[in-house]
C-alpha cells in the first residue's frame, strides 16, 4: 500500500510535513516553534542540542516548498532564504542540514534544480525558490543588496554589532516583501540579545518568542545530558541546559543589582518624603564624537541615592550643553561633578560660579569610578525608575538596557553608565570599598 501524502495539510502543518515528506520526527519543543513562529519577528533561544539547527532546517524546507508568504508578493517572480551567521562556517550549518534533508527524501529531492558552493552556499528548487548561506562579518556587508522572503540569523546572541546589523542592513533587506526574521541563538549573557527578547515577551515589540531546555530533546542521550549537567555549575546549566539568560560575569552590575534599583524605587519615593535631610548630586559625562552627553542627578537621603533628573543629547553645542548644566544647578542646587577629560576643562572653567568638581578619566580612575557605583548598588543603596528617551529615528534609549549591557571590557560608548557614577563618587567612604577594582579599557 503506498502512502500518500496530504499536501494541503503539509502547508498549514509543518510537523506533518516534517514527518511525511522528509522523513523525519519533531520533539515537542521543535513543533511549536513550526507552528507559532509566523510573525515578521520570531526569537528562539535554546539550550546546546536542543535541535535548533535541525528545526531551522526543516522550516527552511517548508517555506521554500511552499514559497510561503503574503500572496501579493508571489507575482514577484523570486523566493529568497538565507540563513546567516558571524562566520560563513557557522551559517553553513543549517544550510547543509536543509540540503541533507532534502537529499534523504526520496519524495521531495526531485525538487532539487541545482546546488553551488562558490562564491557561496546557494540551493535552488524547482519552483524558483532559493536558499543562501551567508556571513554577517563586516557589519553585515555581504548582505547589502540582497533582498529576502525569510532571514534566519543564527547564533545572533554572538554577534559583534548585533544592533547595526540587524536594524540597520538585516530589516531592510526585508521590506519590500514584508519578510520575516528568526533569530535563534544559545544565550551568551544579558546582552543585545536578551533585551531583544525581553522587548518582544513584555509586549514591546511585536514578534514570538520561545525558550527550550535541552532535555526537551528525546531524540538526544539522556544519560549522556545528565553527566554533563553533573559537571556544570549553576549558572552553566542554566545558560547552557535550560537556555536561560544569566549574567556572564563579565558585566560591572550584575542583573538582580539592576533589577532591586528598578523596583526599589517606588519605596525609596516614600521614604524619601519622609526623610528630615536631603541634598542633590549632579554628575556630567561630556560627550566624545559619536558618543552623546548624560546629565544624572541624584537626591541623597540616609546615605541613599535616587535618580530624579536625567538628560541625553547627541551633537549638540557646547554652549547648549553649558547652558543646560546651569539650569539643572538652579532646579537642583548641590554638589556638581564633570568629566574633564580632553575638552572637557573648558566647560569646568565656564561653570567656576558652581564650584564644580573635575574628575578627568584615566584607567585608573575610571575602575575606581565603575567600582563605587557597583558597590552602591550590590548595597541597594541606589534607585531608578525606567527612563527611556527617543535615540533617533524609530530608536529608543534606555537607563536600564545601558546598565545591564556595560562590561568591565566593553563599556566605552556607555555614558550614563559614567555619568551615574560620577553623581554617586562623592558619597563614597575612605575605606569603604570592599570590592577590588577591575581595569576596563578607557
Amino acid at each position: 500500500m503506498t502512502y500518500r501524502i496530504d499536501w494541503e495539510r503539509a502547508l498549514v502543518e509543518p510537523a506533518y510535513f516534517a514527518s511525511a515528506a522528509l522523513g523525519v520526527e519533531l520533539h515537542e519543543g521543535q513543533r511549536r516553534w513550526l507552528d507559532n513562529s509566523v510573525e515578521p519577528e520570531n526569537l528562539l533561544v535554546t539550550g546546546n542540542r536542543w535541535g535548533k539547527s535541525f528545526v531551522c532546517a526543516v522550516k527552511i524546507i517548508h517555506n521554500a516548498f511552499y514559497r510561503i508568504c503574503d500572496l501579493k508578493y508571489d507575482i514577484a517572480g523570486k523566493y529568497r532564504i538565507v540563513t546567516a551567521s558571524i562566520t560563513q562556517d557557522q551559517a553553513n550549518i543549517i544550510f547543509n542540514q536543509a540540503v541533507r534533508l532534502l537529499r534523504q527524501s526520496t519524495v521531495i529531492a526531485p525538487v532539487i534544480d541545482s546546488i553551488i558552493r562558490t562564491p557561496y552556499p546557494k540551493l535552488t528548487l524547482t519552483n524558483g525558490a532559493t536558499v543562501e548561506s551567508r556571513s554577517t562579518q563586516n557589519r553585515g556587508e555581504y548582505l547589502l543588496g540582497n533582498d529576502y522572503d525569510l532571514f534566519i540569523f543564527d547564533e545572533v546572541a554572538f554577534e559583534t554589532d548585533p544592533e547595526y546589523v540587524v536594524e540597520e542592513v538585516i530589516r531592510m533587506r526585508l521590506a519590500d516583501r514584508e519578510g520575516r526574521l528568526d533569530l535563534v541563538s544559545t544565550p551568551n549573557g544579558k546582552n543585545w540579545f536578551y533585551l531583544r527578547a525581553r522587548e518582544i515577551k513584555e509586549g514591546k515589540r511585536r514578534g514570538y518568542f520561545q525558550s527550550g531546555d535541552s532535555r526537551e530533546n528525546r531524540f538526544i542521550s539522556a544519560e549522556g545530558l545528565n553527566q554533563r549537567v553533573e559537571g556544570f555549575s549553576e549558572r552553566r546549566v542554566k545558560q547552557n541546559i535550560m537556555g536561560q539568560f544569566v549574567d556572564c560575569g563579565g558585566e560591572i552590575l550584575r542583573g538582580e543589582y539592576v533589577d532591586a534599583a528598578v523596583k526599589g524605587m517606588e519605596q525609596a519615593k516614600s521614604e524619601y518624603d519622609q526623610a528630615d535631610h536631603r541634598f542633590f548630586i549632579s554628575g556630567w559625562d561630556l560627550a566624545r564624537k559619536q558618543t552623546a552627553t548624560v546629565g544624572i542627578t541624584v537626591e541623597v537621603a540616609g546615605g541613599r541615592a535616587r535618580v530624579v533628573e536625567l538628560e541625553r543629547m547627541k551633537r549638540f553645542d557646547w554652549t547648549v550643553v553649558i547652558e543646560k548644566i546651569k539650569d539643572r544647578q538652579q532646579r537642583y542646587p548641590g554638589q556638581l561633578i564633570i568629566d574633564a577629560t580632553g575638552l572637557g576643562d573648558v566647560i569646568v572653567e565656564q561653570l567656576a560660579s558652581y564650584n564644580p568638581s573635575a574628575v578627568i578619566f584615566t584607567p585608573k580612575t575610571k575602575a575606581e569610578l565603575l567600582t563605587n557605583l557597583e558597590l552602591f548598588h550590590a548595597r541597594r543603596r541606589v534607585f531608578y525608575d525606567r527612563w527611556e528617551l527617543a535615540d533617533g529615528p524609530g530608536k529608543i534609549w534606555s537607563l536600564e538596557d545601558e546598565l545591564r549591557r556595560a562590561r568591565w571590557d566593553d563599556n566605552n560608548d556607555c555614558d550614563a553608565l559614567m555619568a551615574l557614577s560620577l553623581a554617586l563618587w562623592p558619597l563614597r567612604k575612605a575605606g569603604a570599598v570592599a570590592l577590588t577594582p577591575r581595569v576596563g579599557k578607557v
